[in-house]
């Protein structure tokens, strides 16, 4: 009996997101992938990130009804238990035989026939999950962390939304809101951007926009921490893939240069693709070491990070993770940070940015690398929040996205991803 062509993907994606660095997310939109029917396409990133973001509560089930730890099963074995899983404990369009099936044949697939009959077996003892806690589906020591940071109400909400697919949002004018809209997309307002537009219905992918790459797909949180930057001549994005930041940058600058930089080759090679405004120049090179003398009026660092503020479009990064991660990754961050102050020039505007949920890759950046710098000075977000809100571009009170003198979106309690943003200025 052969496997249908949503599962299939939904495996091999769940499989290689397990044994390598890959994202689901990214795979989702392989040349694979686009192949599939818009029906099958739904189903595999339906089962995929369902697996993902549920992956420690379908474990938990499955080893109570295998007696078995789930770290004794090969990994072919337990990845079409959980797709199995998840589909009886989720999915009630699915027949459960279907469900079944489909996982048995997916282990003979995978050449683990003798593991067949105990998929069978294990699968048919599955009854509907109640009272399903997202708190449940995060490690306890991030938990723990997160209650200690935010808070118990917080910590819940940061977790619920982590368990549901995102809405996607573009950034579009007037214009390209008719076009999107002619073409059968349903657009909403944006919650905190009044260039923000969040799809009600309709594949954006598949418009003529999209294929132009006239627009992208982006966070009003990850848009928001662009705009903060503002205007500029020279601009410097200093880890800009996939583009989506630079892009802004250059919208609201015309006239300037925006040089973005990109340590990863083939990542600056997307980048390229994608960005196709006129005025970013796109490079490979370290932001630890920058290859040129420059100087720019305006620079913006987001820099590589845990991602915990992103779980609810990475929800594997949670299962990865190790608290090690942060504290190395904080010495890269102060790393890029220190270079990016020295490229400053007088009386211009640096935004340290990430998005983690984690002090000590923001907060704790910041404090070391102005430790460092006797010239540099941390300007309250606050003020420049109220220039956008002055202007209409921000729809919402400043004062909810401020966590002391910083910007901070916490995934739940705001409607965005989790972004941190810090404002740094050469003292005159």
């Amino acid at each position: 009996m052969p496997v249908s062509s949503a599962r299939a993907a939904a495996f091999d994606i769940l499989l290689r997101v397990e044994t390598t660095e890959a994202y689901a997310s990214e795979l989702l939109h392989s040349t694979r992938m686009a192949a599939l029917s818009p029906a099958d396409h739904g189903l595999a990133t339906e089962i995929a990130m369902g697996v993902l973001r549920w992956r420690s509560v379908l474990d938990a089930r499955v080893g109570m009804h295998a007696n078995k730890p789930v770290e004794k099963f090969d990994m072919e074995v337990i990845t079409a238990l959980r797709i199995g899983a998840y589909q009886l404990a989720f999915l009630d369009r699915i027949p459960p035989h279907a469900a079944i099936n489909e996982s048995v044949e997916l282990v003979k697939r995978a050449q683990k026939r003798s593991a067949a009959g105990m998929v069978n077996a294990v699968l048919r003892k599955m009854k509907p999950f109640a009272d399903l806690n997202p708190l449940e589906a995060h490690p306890d020591w991030v938990i723990e962390r997160w209650t200690a940071i935010y808070g118990r109400k917080a910590t819940a909400d940061i977790c619920a939304y982590d368990q549901q697919a995102p809405h996607a949002v573009i950034r579009a004018d007037q214009a390209l809101v008719q076009e999107l809209e002619s073409e059968g997309i349903g657009l909403e307002p944006g919650k905190l951007l009044s260039n923000a537009h969040i799809v009600s219905h309709g594949d954006i992918t598949r418009t003529r926009a999209f294929r132009e790459k006239r627009l992208v797909l982006q966070d009003e949180g990850s848009q928001l921490v662009a705009l903060l930057l503002g205007r500029g001549e020279q601009i410097l994005d200093c880890c800009a893939a996939p583009g989506g930041k630079a892009r802004i940058l250059a919208e609201a600058s015309p006239e300037a240069i925006v040089l973005a930089m990109e340590l990863h080759p083939h990542r600056a090679a997307l980048m390229r693709r994608l960005v196709t405004t006129p005025n970013v120049h796109i490079v490979a090179a370290d932001a630890r070491t920058m290859p040129f003398d420059r100087r720019f009026d305006r620079i913006l660092a987001d820099v590589p990070c845990t991602g915990t503020g992103t779980l609810a479009r990475n929800p594997e990064i949670k299962w990865r993770l190790r608290f090690e991660d942060i504290e190395r990754l904080q010495a890269y961050q102060v790393e890029i940070l220190s270079q990016a102050m020295r490229r400053v020039r007088p009386g211009g505007r640096l935004v340290y940015s990430s998005c983690s949920l984690e002090p000590e890759e923001n907060e704790a950046v910041v404090k070391q690398a102005l430790q460092k710098s006797a010239h540099f000075r941390l300007v309250d977000i606050r003020d420049r929040l109220a220039e956008l809100r002055q202007q209409g571009t921000l729809v919402c009170s400043p004062d909810s996205l401020v966590r002391g003198p910083y910007l901070r979106t916490i995934p739940g309690v705001h409607p965005c991803d989790g972004f941190f943003a810090g404002l740094l200025e050469p003292e005159m």
